[in-house]
């Protein structure tokens, strides 16, 4: 028997549009345009998922969330909302949702999010982290040839502001299937912008996505936790940049440890480097990738004092290794160049508690966490930036005074060589 899934929204065009997608694709529908139809539908029909709009006439939708959430606990419910925000996301997924979706609806999307939210019943998405609950084994230090593929135990979310674009955002995160790869998407599931080299766009002060007129900013410092962690399939839903939270990846990582990592039945070879290859320009920048049974990272920072020179090396031999060693490792920037940024139109979210300050006298506004917390946060960046060829690398990098462009660079270069 075909599930059944509930349709409630004021607007005809919505219920007879959504209806004939969802009946398309196999599933027997019923609407509501009322919230007292919704709850008698739900006693009557004992719907297998919910899709239900946030601005409902009589009661709002988070109000009858919590109503049909009342009614079963484990009831999958999609909210949908035509004006929707980030704070409207966390509030009905802390309300027990599975997903949200933004108005106008992709066909793909719904299609997308209905399938999973009915295979996930029971599985609400969590807003404030829990704790660790990694269901995967550590990866040791030794890179094997091919590695477990992985995806989050349930879906959560997170908000913030964009680093650059000083607007409010935030991330969703879905667990995918097999060989999905890492897909970014918009709230409302319309287009997909895959993490991988081929759609990187722009490297200037961060590593920008692009694909089909969908661009995402800011990705490193979440793709370098996702590194971390191993996971290979994810769908990632946000609009337009990633949140900065407080400049480091402390916070990804525990978004992660509270939806959980599932380790699943496939592999993916990793990507073995038998030469070195070397990335340089003229202004003394050069990065370089070595043989190695590993992924391990040494940078050397050259900056003029107050700055100075600072040397850092990171073996990514377990999630807690980066959570401890190079996750807390905030972002950083220089006083005087902030009149230039804001003319390019960039760092409009940079606020004194989410980017280290640096003046001609040192720091000016936090205390630093750790000694070489520069060089530590640009290794952050390459293991971000390195997760964009779609699987691990067994290799060791010394980078020297680089940063995204090089880093991009030296991933192309890697890729014609191995003719991947």
């Amino acid at each position: 028997m075909a599930e059944t899934v509930l349709v409630i929204d004021d607007e005809i065009s919505i219920l007879d549009s959504v209806s004939g997608i969802l009946q398309d694709e196999g599933f027997g529908v019923v609407t509501a345009a009322r919230s007292r139809d919704a709850l008698a539908a739900m006693k009557k029909f004992d719907p297998a998922l919910v899709l239900l709009d946030v601005w409902m006439p009589d009661v709002d939708g988070l109000t009858l969330l919590t109503k049909l959430k009342t009614m079963r606990p484990t009831l999958p419910v999609i909210l949908i909302s035509g004006h929707g925000t980030i704070d409207t996301a966390v509030r009905a997924l802390r309300l027990g949702a599975v997903d949200f979706l933004e108005k106008p609806l992709s066909l793909d999307g719904l299609v997308q999010a209905v399938r999973g939210a009915i295979g996930n019943e029971g599985k609400a998405a969590e807003v404030a982290p829990s704790g660790p609950t990694i269901k995967s084994r550590n990866r040791g230090t030794k890179r094997a040839a091919s590695v477990p593929q992985r995806t989050v135990g349930k879906s959560v979310i997170i908000g913030g502001v964009g680093l650059h674009s000083g607007v409010r955002t935030g991330l969703i995160l879905q667990p995918l299937g097999l060989n999905r790869g890492i897909q970014f998407s918009t709230l409302a599931g319309d287009g997909i912008v895959e993490a991988h080299l081929d759609n990187v766009d722009f490297t200037g002060y961060a590593t920008t996505l692009l694909k089909n007129g969908l661009r995402v900013r800011t990705v490193e410092h979440f793709m370098s936790s996702i590194h971390a962690y191993g996971i290979t399939n994810l769908l990632v839903k946000v609009e337009g940049e990633l949140p900065i939270l407080d400049g480091s990846a402390t916070e990804f990582c525990d978004l992660l440890d509270s939806a959980g990592i599932e380790e699943q039945s496939g592999t993916l070879p990793a990507i073995v480097i038998k030469e070195p290859i070397t990335v340089a320009d003229k202004s003394d920048a050069e990065i370089t990738i070595f043989p190695y049974d590993g992924f391990k990272i040494t940078y050397e920072l050259s900056h003029p004092p107050p700055v100075g020179d600072q040397t850092y090396t990171f073996e990514l031999d377990s999630p807690s290794a980066f959570r401890d060693q190079i996750a807390p490792a905030r972002t950083f920037g220089f006083l005087n160049e902030v009149s230039a940024l804001e003319e390019m139109g960039l760092a409009k979210g940079g606020k004194l508690d989410n980017v280290i300050l640096v003046s001609d006298h040192g720091v000016i506004n936090t205390p630093l966490r750790f000694p070489e917390e520069f060089a530590r946060h640009k290794i952050l960046d390459i293991m971000g930036d390195f997760y964009l060829l779609g699987r691990p690398i067994s290799g060791a990098i010394h980078a020297r005074k680089t940063g995204h462009t090089e880093n991009i660079a030296l991933l192309r270069k890697i890729r014609d060589t191995l003719k991947l």
